[in-house]
């Protein structure tokens, strides 16, 4: 028994040293914990050398050593540019010995002292493997401007390189009670597009919402896709999070059209236009074809592109991983299956140039340079009042991406990320996508997290955050277990807040933090400090049995009625979405009852507390219900509003449902009107007209 005892204290502690916490409480408030054997797989794929509960002690003396041998953190953060101490591991019998520090600042400066250990006070110690190690801390010179600084540290027998990144503590931006418009590109569809929604059409809905008094115009994620072999048209499982999906780009906006006659032949062949109306008329979009489709016309226009223009070249220039990216889906193209079943070479990353067709390889340089200009085209202001895009970062990768492939240190292999059981999944979520793993990104001094930042934020008015959560901690599941047996991985916020709010400022792009589901306090109250807003969701805020009943949107937030993963507006009065849930097995007969009765007395309390309010007169019908709800909201303190154009529209679809997969058309239907018809549709205007009265009437009593 105390051997048992000492090898579960011993796992306790080992998962305590690397982030590991198996035991937390789930959505319901209820104690769960994962499981021995779950708890070392999910250690094994940290990188502890733990294969059995036999090796866990054998594994702790070394996390020990790893630890306090370090002499130096390979990330420190210095807020607002001040003075900060830098903590110290040191042998004892080396903790007074002189040390050299040399700090180069990222404009190329260069500040270098002596570092008298003798006077610095110890804040630690403790024997590790037979050896006294003492903590010390020393002080930065201050202040240090805003950016990316190298500390390296020299004596003692050792030497240390720490990133010191030097953060506004707040965040981006300030002002607010303005609105916008959210529609999924790909539901967006107009008369001239080729098949699916494209960024004219994106800048179109920018415009005509820019003119009606809008800030921001929102969407999906942009990024690369699977449209081929392997097909995965899910926004939130992308190919990569540094480059973009070319289905998006508008080739009659190319500026190489001028030079590629047989592109302009084929955009006016009636053949090409009678296939791009077919496929623009389907209720979903068919990713298959569009994309062969838009590709015939890319193809085209890279090989009539100058590889040595000017802008061409500069692109390339700053891009460095977009060769890499072009070698990769050439390869999948090529082979028409995942990376890890490419024979051995191009699967550790040595595509050589016979290996890939060379055309292949710059049609995706091309049209990764295509979609960048249109994208610096929507972002810039050209005298227009053209609404400001919001965009979204997700918080995975597709798990046979280029990410994946060409970080592949940072990708644990087979584990997922999900999240725990909930009131709605009771078995938890396996959403399929590996995470990164947190020693690794900090030790690669967040590379890829910066990278991933810097590809999207230049375009971003708005950048939605995906799972702000994971910037704590993130749900792991390990291969084999179900989602019901995974435990929480913790990451180090302070360092990413940080460099999401440096990025921030350099961009001027304000963030967005989806932290809807299990929110631990310490998460909310970061974003506040760091002017992360938070998301208000009507649907979540209405609790019959609570005073409030109805919560009201904090000032520090962008509210909407839904999200792009929640019932449509009319769908949650009708209760339509748990009938759906329920017909595909998704929640069972008595807790759909359930959930309706409840559904219906939160309908009933909205109501009420509306036409109290004076937001609703007469019978609650939905059109009245939307108009309502959309006033409330849009006399409320929270910064942005967000609407749902569907909403607008009276649909009842959601755009996905969690935890469906082939049975349900997700990520692929498109909005029941084209862009022409909702530019004049006198039904939403007159919300739209509503809301932005009501916006307009909140800046000016805050003014």
């Amino acid at each position: 028994m105390a051997e048992t005892g000492a090898r579960v204290a011993g796992l306790a502690e080992l998962s305590r040293l690397y982030g590991v916490r198996a035991a937390y409480r789930d959505a319901a408030g209820r104690p769960r914990r994962a499981g021995a054997e779950a708890v070392l797989a999910i250690l094994r794929a940290l990188g502890a050398p733990v294969e059995r509960p036999g090796d866990v002690r054998a594994a702790l003396r070394e996390r020990r050593r790893e630890l306090w041998g370090e002499l130096a953190p390979p990330v420190h953060v210095a807020w607002d540019g001040r003075a900060s101490a830098v903590e110290l591991r040191l042998p004892a019998s080396r903790a007074d010995a002189p040390l050299r520090a040399t700090l180069r600042l990222e404009d190329g400066d260069v500040r270098g002292w002596r570092v008298a250990l003798g006077d610095a006070a110890v804040v630690a110690q403790r024997t590790v493997e037979g050896e006294r190690v003492v903590a010390k801390r020393i002080e930065l010179p201050g202040p240090l401007p805003p950016g990316y600084h190298h500390l390296r540290l020299e004596g003692a027998g050792r030497t240390a390189e720490t990133l010191v990144v030097s953060a506004p503590t707040r965040a981006y931006g300030e002002g607010g009670h303005e609105w916008g418009i959210f529609l999924p590109l790909y539901a967006l569809r107009s008369r001239r597009s080729l098949g699916i929604g494209d960024l004219t059409d994106l800048g179109e809905l920018a415009r005509w919402t820019g003119e009606r008094g809008g800030a921001v115009v929102a969407t999906l994620p942009l990024f690369s896709a699977f449209l081929g072999q392997p097909f995965d048209p899910s926004p939130y499982a992308p190919v990569s999070r540094l480059f973009w999906n070319e289905i998006f780009a508008d080739p009659e906006r190319a500026p190489e059209l001028e030079r590629a006659p047989a592109a302009r032949e084929l955009l006016a062949s009636p053949r090409f236009r009678a296939e791009a109306r077919r496929l623009a008329q389907g209720e979903l979009v068919d990713y298959h074809a569009v994309a062969a489709l838009k590709r015939r016309v890319l193809e085209e226009l890279a090989r009539a592109a100058d590889p040595d223009a000017p802008a061409f070249r500069a692109f390339v220039e700053c891009a460095p991983r977009l060769h890499d990216y072009a070698r990769f889906r050439a390869a999948t193209r090529r082979l028409q299956k995942p990376w890890p079943a490419w024979p051995e070479a191009l699967r550790e990353g040595r595509i050589g140039p016979g290996d890939v067709a060379a055309e292949e390889v710059r049609y995706h340089e091309y049209v990764q340079f295509l979609m960048d200009r249109q994208l610096t085209a929507l972002a810039t202001a050209d005298g227009t009042r053209r609404a400001r895009l919001y965009l979204d970062i997700p918080v995975g990768v597709h798990r046979h991406g280029f990410d994946t492939w060409c970080e592949r240190a940072l990708f644990p292999e087979d584990v997922c990320a999900g999240a725990p059981p909930d009131l709605f999944f009771t078995g938890g979520q396996n959403w399929g996508f590996p995470p990164t793993n947190p020693e690794t990104l900090r030790r690669s001094r967040y590379r890829y997290f910066i990278d991933s930042l810097r590809a999207v934020m230049p375009f971003a008015g708005v950048l939605r955050f995906d799972h702000v959560m994971a910037l704590h901690r993130l749900y792991w599941i390990p291969p084999g277990f179900p989602a019901t047996e995974g435990a929480y991985v913790h990451y180090r916020a302070e360092e990413l807040f940080a460099i999401l709010s440096l990025e921030s400022h350099r961009h001027r792009t304000r963030v967005v933090g989806e932290d809807l589901g299990t929110v631990p306090r310490a998460v909310r109250v970061a974003m506040g400090r760091h002017n992360v807003s938070r998301m208000y969701v009507l649907q979540f805020e209405v609790y019959p049995d609570a005073r409030p009943t109805v919560r009201r949107p904090p000032r520090n937030a962008v509210a909407s009625l839904n999200t792009h993963d929640l019932a449509m507006f009319a769908a949650f009065l009708e209760g339509a979405d748990i009938e759906e849930r329920r017909a595909l097995g998704l929640t069972g007969e008595a807790e759909a009852r359930a959930e309706a009765e409840m559904r219906h007395r939160q309908v009933v309390e909205l109501a009420r507390f509306l036409t109290t309010r004076g937001f609703l007169q007469g019978t609650p019908t939905p059109p009245r219900m939307l108009d309502a709800s959309l006033k409330f909201l849009g006399s409320s303190p929270a910064w942005l509003l967000l609407l749902n154009l569907e909403d607008l529209l009276g649909e009842m679809r959601p755009q996905n449902l969690p935890g469906t997969g082939p049975e349900r058309p997700n990520w692929r239907r498109r909005a029941r009107l084209p862009l022409e018809e909702i530019e004049h549709d006198p039904d939403a205007v007159a919300v739209i007209e509503t809301v932005d009265r009501r916006r307009r009437e909140q800046r000016t009593d805050h003014a």
